[in-house]
C-alpha cells in the first residue's frame, strides 16, 4: 500500500456543508482556507462564489447561517454576525443593528415578509437565546416573538405562513435528551399568539418539524426507542416511517435536514443504522424502491426538487462531495470536485460483547499485510457522534502506513437508537474509555493487533476519553489528544453555554490527570473557544511522564489550515514512532 502523504491530507480538507435547494438552483457553504464561502449553482452556469465569510457562532458549532428564497440571500456575516440581505443585483443592506458584544443568529427563515431566526445575546454574565423576528428588508427593529427556555432550534413555518413551529429545551439537557413541540399562530406583525405544546418532553427528543407542501406538520421522535419521522394528524403523532434505524442526528448545529419533500406525497428520508447512512423514499406513505446510489454516508443536509435530489455524500474511498441525484434512475452527477483515495481499506463493521454484556460497536481499518499490527483506537469527539462509513483521511494516513485503526463507537454514540446513546449519562469518563478498551482487547485477541503498540487517540471530548483510558486501564501503551477536554468541571466553567451543563448529566466519576504514567501527545488550537487552550498548556506543566504538546498559533478548535494539518500528522507519526509510546 503507497502511503498517503502529508500533503494530499491537508490539500483535500475543503468542507461541504449547508445544502439549500432554491427552485431550480442549489446553494452550500464550503469550508476554505479562506474561511467559510458561500457557493450558487445554477444548471446553466455552474458553481460561483456568493460571498466569502458567511458562519454563524450560535453556540460556536453554528449552522443555519443562510436562507436563499427567489434568488435572494440572507446571511450570517461571519465578522459581524449581522444578518444582511444580498439582493438580486449583488446588493447588501444590513437588516439587524450592529451590536456590542455582537449578537449572533442561526437556523435563518423567511416567512413571508420577515425573517425568523434564533439569537443568542450575551447580557453581562449571562447568554440568551431567543426567537426574534425582524423585517426583510431591515426597515423595522428586531422583535423577540419567544423567549423563556435556554435554547431554541427549527422555526418552520406552515406553507400560508400563519402557523410557526419549533422546537426548545432547558439545561443541563442536550436536545437528543429530550426537546419540547411548539406551535403558535403567527400574527401579519410577526408577532405569535399562544404556544400549543404538541410532543416532545423531559425524555422524549423531537427533531426538525418541517411542513409539507399541503400543510401536514411533521417531525422525528425517538418516543419508541428510535428517531422515526411521524406526521401530526388529528392531535396526535401518527409514524410515516418506523424501524430500528435513525432519522434524525444529534443536534450540534443548527440548519440539519435529514428528510425532505418531492413532488406531491414522495419524502426522501435518510436513515441511519451504526456509521452507514441510506436513503428511502416514502411514496403515499409507503416505502417505493430506491435506486442504487454509490453512498454509504449522507451529511444531514439534503435538498430536492420534484424530479431530484441533492446530497452531500461519501463512501470509504470517497470524501464528501455534493451530488444531483435523479430519483428515477440513481444516476448521480457530481457538481464538485470528487476527492478519492483507492487505496483506502473498506472498513469492517464489528459488533462484539463489552465486559458488561452490552454490544459495541467499531469499524476496524486493517491494512493488507495482516498480522499482529500496532492498533491506533479513535475516540470520536461529541461524544454524541459516531464513526461515519466515509473515507477519512486521518485514518488512512496511519493505515497506509502499516497501522490498524478501530474507530470505536463506544456507548453514548448516535446511529444505534435511544437506549445505547443514554447509556453514557453518568458514565462519561468511565463507559467510554472501557469500551475502546475492550475493542482493543477483542481486536489483540483475535491476533489482529499487537498489545504492545496500542495508542488510543481522541479529540475534544474524545480527547477526554483517551486520557481517561489511560488513567483507568492498562490496554494503552500511550495517548494523542487534540484539543482535548481535560476536567469536565474545569471545562463546564468555561464552555459555550450551549454545552456548559452536557457534563452535569454526563459525567462520571473523577480523577487527576496528573496521574497519567503513560506517554502523552497533546495538540490544541490557541484560539479555541471550546476548550481552552490553557487547561492543555496547565497539564503539560504538572504531567511527569513523556508529553510532548503542541500549540498552533490561529487555530481553533479544529485544525484546519493546511500547514497545520501536515505539522500535526507529522508530530502524531513521530511520537508513535517513539520507542515510548510503543
Amino acid at each position: 500500500m503507497t502511503p498517503l502523504p502529508a500533503e494530499i491530507v491537508a490539500r483535500r480538507s475543503v468542507s461541504y456543508d449547508a445544502l439549500q435547494q432554491d427552485g431550480d438552483d442549489l446553494y452550500w457553504i464550503e469550508g476554505r482556507q479562506e474561511g467559510d464561502v458561500l457557493v450558487h449553482w445554477t444548471p446553466e452556469e455552474g458553481v460561483r462564489v456568493v460571498r466569502v465569510g458567511v458562519a454563524s457562532y450560535v453556540h460556536e458549532y453554528g449552522g443555519g447561517a443562510y436562507i436563499a428564497v427567489s434568488g435572494e440571500v440572507w446571511f450570517c456575516d461571519a465578522q459581524t454576525q449581522r444578518v444582511i440581505c444580498l439582493g438580486r443585483d449583488g446588493t447588501e443592506t444590513p437588516i439587524t443593528p450592529a451590536t456590542e458584544p455582537a449578537d449572533r443568529y442561526a437556523d435563518l427563515q423567511l416567512v413571508r415578509d420577515r425573517v425568523v431566526c434564533v439569537r443568542e445575546r450575551r447580557a453581562g454574565i449571562d447568554t440568551v437565546n431567543e426567537l426574534v423576528s425582524v423585517p426583510a428588508d431591515g426597515s423595522g427593529p428586531v422583535e423577540v416573538i419567544a423567549s423563556g427556555w435556554d435554547f431554541y432550534a427549527f422555526p418552520r413555518s406552515s406553507p400560508d405562513g400563519r402557523t410557526l413551529t419549533w422546537i426548545c429545551w432547558n439545561a443541563p439537557q442536550m436536545p437528543w435528551d429530550g426537546t419540547f413541540l411548539y406551535r403558535a399562530d403567527l400574527r401579519t406583525d410577526g408577532t405569535l399568539g399562544a404556544p400549543q405544546y404538541l410532543a416532545g418532553g423531559t425524555e422524549e427528543s423531537i427533531f426538525q418539524p418541517e411542513w409539507s407542501p399541503s400543510g401536514v406538520l411533521h417531525f422525528v421522535t425517538d418516543r419508541d426507542g428510535w428517531w422515526n419521522l411521524c406526521s401530526w394528524r388529528g392531535g396526535a403523532a401518527v409514524p410515516v416511517l418506523q424501524g430500528e434505524e435513525e432519522h434524525a442526528v444529534a443536534l450540534w448545529e443548527f440548519g440539519y435536514r435529514t428528510y425532505t419533500f418531492l413532488n406531491p406525497g414522495t419524502i426522501a428520508v435518510l436513515a441511519q443504522r451504526g456509521g452507514r447512512t441510506v436513503l428511502r423514499l416514502l411514496q403515499e406513505g409507503r416505502t417505493r424502491p430506491c435506486p442504487d446510489i454509490p453512498f454509504t454516508s449522507i451529511k444531514p443536509y439534503i435538498a430536492g426538487n420534484p424530479m431530484r435530489l441533492a446530497v452531500i455524500g461519501a463512501n470509504p474511498k470517497q470524501l464528501p462531495a455534493v451530488h444531483l441525484i435523479d430519483i428515477e434512475s440513481g444516476m448521480c452527477e457530481a457538481l464538485t470536485a470528487v476527492h478519492r483515495w483507492d487505496d483506502a481499506t473498506e472498513p469492517q463493521a464489528w459488533t462484539i460483547i463489552s465486559r458488561d454484556g452490552s454490544p459495541l460497536n467499531a469499524l476496524v481499518h486493517q491494512p493488507a499485510a495482516g498480522g499482529e499490527l500496532p492498533l491506533i483506537v479513535k475516540a470520536h469527539p461529541g461524544p454524541t457522534s459516531c464513526a461515519p462509513l466515509r473515507l477519512d483521511l486521518h485514518t488512512q494516513f496511519f493505515v497506509s502506513r502499516g497501522y490498524c485503526v478501530a474507530e470505536v463507537d463506544y456507548r453514548g454514540s448516535t446511529g444505534y437508537g435511544r437506549a445505547y446513546r443514554q447509556a453514557l449519562l453518568g458514565q462519561w469518563g468511565t463507559l467510554d474509555p472501557h469500551d475502546c478498551a475492550d475493542i482493543a482487547l477483542h481486536l489483540a485477541h483475535e491476533g489482529i493487533a499487537d498489545s504492545s503498540r496500542t495508542v488510543i487517540w481522541g479529540a475534544s471530548a474524545g480527547g477526554y476519553t483517551a486520557l481517561r483510558a489511560l488513567q483507568l486501564t492498562d490496554v494503552f501503551t500511550a495517548a494523542i489528544a487534540r484539543s482535548p477536554i481535560i476536567d469536565p468541571a474545569t471545562w463546564q466553567r468555561t464552555a459555550p453555554k450551549f454545552q456548559a451543563h452536557h457534563s452535569d448529566l454526563l459525567t462520571g466519576d473523577a480523577a487527576d490527570p496528573t496521574e497519567i504514567t503513560k506517554p502523552v501527545l497533546l495538540l490544541h488550537g490557541e484560539a479555541d473557544p471550546v476548550t481552552p487552550v490553557e487547561e492543555t498548556i496547565r497539564l503539560s506543566a504538572e504531567l511527569k511522564t513523556p508529553h510532548p504538546l503542541v500549540i498552533f498559533k490561529d487555530e481553533g478548535h479544529g485544525l484546519g489550515k493546511q500547514t497545520t494539518i501536515v505539522e500535526a500528522l507529522a508530530a502524531e507519526l513521530a511520537f508513535l514512532n517513539e520507542p515510548t509510546a510503543s
